[in-house]
């Protein structure tokens, strides 16, 4: 089967890697332990045990990610990982609507743990790889579907001027259920709440993994 070398080389970029371009130097690539040390299940009380198990079924990253600092506050992480749970697997928004939604946060956090394991998803549920690449460059995706065009502007409106005209409510409800509406609203603030999760615990892509965006990079 034959490849489109040019295909091949916006999906290397929608999902972090370089097509064709020098290996990144050591000095590019993030070295800092994370605030929490990371856990192994030997070592967790038997408040944290419960939820760790939970995770592990579902978690592409083991305990690491958001999980780590998670754990620290077990029932706080029990209620967080049962929200997390809906959005992600009983969303009345589609999949792929879902996870464009999430990486449309990532990147304004510029969180390469959400990056990282939401950009390979949404390729999956059918988010075209230039959407991807562009959103990752921080453009405004120009052949974006028209429900995932509705889902930019709510969502990065909401986002950045913490409110929606009714110009774009309007063009939303056009697509979207009242339920739907909803839950993409909070599927915007609770991968806020984990990117800041991230960030606070200086949680890195997991060991091996070449994080989507380097150093210098915006």
């Amino acid at each position: 089967m034959k490849h489109n070398p040019a295909a091949l080389a916006v999906l290397a970029v929608a999902l972090g890697g370089a097509a064709a371009a020098p290996a990144a130097a050591a000095d590019d690539v993030a070295t800092t332990a994370p605030r929490f040390a990371p856990l192994t299940m030997d070592q967790l009380h038997p408040y944290q045990k419960p939820l760790a198990e939970q995770i592990m079924k579902v978690s592409s990253v083991g305990l690491g990610g958001p999980y780590n600092p998670l754990m620290r506050s077990p029932v706080m992480g029990q209620r967080m990982f049962d929200l997390l749970y809906y959005l992600r697997w009983n969303s009345s928004v589609p999949l792929r609507l879902n996870e464009f939604a999430i990486l449309i946060i990532g990147r304004q956090w510029r969180s390469q743990v959400e990056w990282l394991a939401h950009a390979p998803l949404a390729l999956k549920a059918g988010l075209a790889p230039e959407v991807l690449a562009e959103l990752k460059a921080q453009k405004r995706p120009a052949g974006m579907k028209p429900d995932e065009a509705v889902v930019y502007d709510f969502v990065t409106e909401l986002s950045t001027t913490h409110k929606v005209s009714d110009a774009t409510y309007a063009r939303t409800r056009q697509l979207l259920s009242e339920q739907q509406v909803v839950d993409l609203t909070t599927i915007a603030g609770t991968y806020v709440t984990v990117a800041m999760l991230l960030s606070m615990a200086e949680e890195g892509v997991p060991a091996g993994k070449e994080p989507p965006f380097k150093p210098g990079e915006p």
